[in-house]
């Protein structure tokens, strides 16, 4: 095992690495940018090392500086968390030669399953089901219609080098289809330095599950159930839940049985997990594979009973996977991402001092956060300032218990996502599960419809 777990991350999920590691008896080594110098991770970790001004590209973006933290504080392991370094293959592959175990999977996971269009064809050729679309990035605008008119439209125009909403643009017909398409590789260029995309078949309301799945170095993969996460805006996830109130038995079985198999194709380890859509018929489709840990984690972690970020750590350290098959689900869990953002600003960034925190408790409540009263939210990195956790023997209790739980969340001083949270878990098909990944945005639609209704 591990002597010393360099921390390549801030925020929460620094403090959650750090907390699992100190379970473990490893002693861990926070980097924090001068941003983040008032930060718990750096407070609760064993030794911390700044490594550069606020500006991510400079500090935790910088794996020159994080290199040297970790040989100069003789870790002899890097956990890079979620974002930033996580599925930077090059980073991966620097810690091998730097003689670094780097907790994840190898560089060759990261670089095919990082592009998407390899990652589809990938799984086409273990028979995963795919979306229909191109077998390929597309070459030029003249091929790429015939392919689109192939496909039929409305179609799904996707950055091939990335995710998170950049990159996409939906085309609905020819007429608009070039226009589309331009749009899409200037996006995309502009965020990943590579204007490459590819095209799927456009699916109308369908719902976005993920299954969580874990490997290690001794051809062990199983899967841990999914997660439902259709309750996103702009391609950014709100909520999450397990189980999804959509699948049954024998759907959950297919929709695992299908990610192990794209998983074992490629002789993945680590945690991962494998997208799907789900179409209103019932079908699924494969949509992209996270090698990493995910933000939604503590989901899966609660209806499981499985520690994630332990299981990490041990596959690292070459050790086999402490399970062998799919735990029983036990009652339901959701979460809420917190946000330092105004809704009633269209979502605006609100950094800045938190005067009082006050988290929320009780049965089946789990706060994993890094913020705390007088901590100031920076306004350099992502919004999230932490994650409500609730669990609870039925969907319905753990949608009562995670309403209580948001309208006793106290956090004054800055704005929040939490009133936006509470208005959605009160939405009528939230309630009844009907849920599909524009449900967001078709509210936000006609509340803004009806807004503008009351001012005429």
């Amino acid at each position: 095992m591990f002597r010393k777990v360099l921390v390549a991350n801030r925020g929460e999920i620094a403090l959650r690495v750090i907390r699992a590691c100190r379970e473990m008896g490893i002693r861990t080594v926070a980097v924090y940018s001068e941003a983040d110098r008032e930060s718990l991770h750096v407070r609760f970790a064993d030794e911390d090392v700044c490594i550069g001004p606020a500006q991510a590209r400079d500090s935790y973006l910088n794996i020159p500086r994080i290199i040297a933290a970790a040989e100069i504080t003789g870790a002899n392991a890097i956990h890079p968390g979620y974002g930033f370094l996580a599925e930077n293959a090059e980073f991966a592959e620097i810690c091998e030669r730097s003689d670094i175990v780097f907790i994840g999977p190898s560089a060759e996971h990261i670089r095919l399953m990082g592009d998407k269009a390899t990652a589809r064809k990938t799984m086409m050729g273990v028979n995963v089901p795919t979306v229909p679309g191109s077998e390929g990035a597309i070459e030029d605008a003249e091929s790429a219609l015939e392919t689109a008119r192939g496909i039929g439209f409305p179609v799904l125009i996707k950055a091939a080098a990335g995710g998170g909403g950049k990159g996409m643009r939906v085309a609905s017909d020819a007429d608009v289809f070039a226009a589309q398409l331009q749009m899409a590789q200037n996006e995309a260029r502009s965020a990943f330095g590579d204007g490459s995309v590819y095209l799927e078949k456009y699916l109308a309301r369908p719902r976005h599950i993920e299954i969580q799945i874990m490997g290690d170095h001794h051809g062990t993969v199983v899967h841990l159930g999914e997660r439902e996460c259709s309750l996103q805006r702009r391609h950014q996830k709100l909520i999450e839940e397990a189980p999804s109130a959509a699948l049954t038995p024998q759907l959950r079985a297919q929709m695992g049985e299908a990610a192990i198999r794209g998983a074992k194709a490629i002789g993945y380890f680590s945690a991962g997990t494998v997208e799907f859509l789900l179409d209103e018929d019932g079908s699924f489709y494969f949509m992209e594979m996270n090698t990493r840990i995910q933000v939604e984690h503590p989901v899966t972690e609660l209806v499981t009973g499985v520690d994630l970020v332990k299981e990490q750590i041990r596959v690292a350290a070459g050790e086999r996977l402490s399970i062998t098959a799919t735990p029983e689900l036990r009652g339901h869990c959701i979460e809420c991402r917190i946000n330092a953002e105004d809704p009633t600003r269209n979502f605006a960034p609100s950094p800045g001092q938190i005067t009082i925190f006050h988290p929320p408790g009780g049965p089946g409540v789990r706060v994993d956060t890094h913020a705390y009263a007088g901590y100031k939210v920076p306004p350099y990195y992502d919004s999230l300032i932490g994650k409500l956790i609730v669990h609870g023997n039925t969907r319905e209790e753990a949608l009562v218990r995670s309403r209580i739980a948001l309208d006793s969340f106290i956090i004054e001083g800055i704005h929040t996502t939490i009133p936006f949270l509470l208005e959605l878990l009160s939405d009528a098909d939230v309630v009844a599960g009907r849920l599909d990944t524009k449900l967001v945005e078709r509210r936000m639609g006609e509340r803004a419809a009806e807004a503008a209704a009351s001012a005429a």
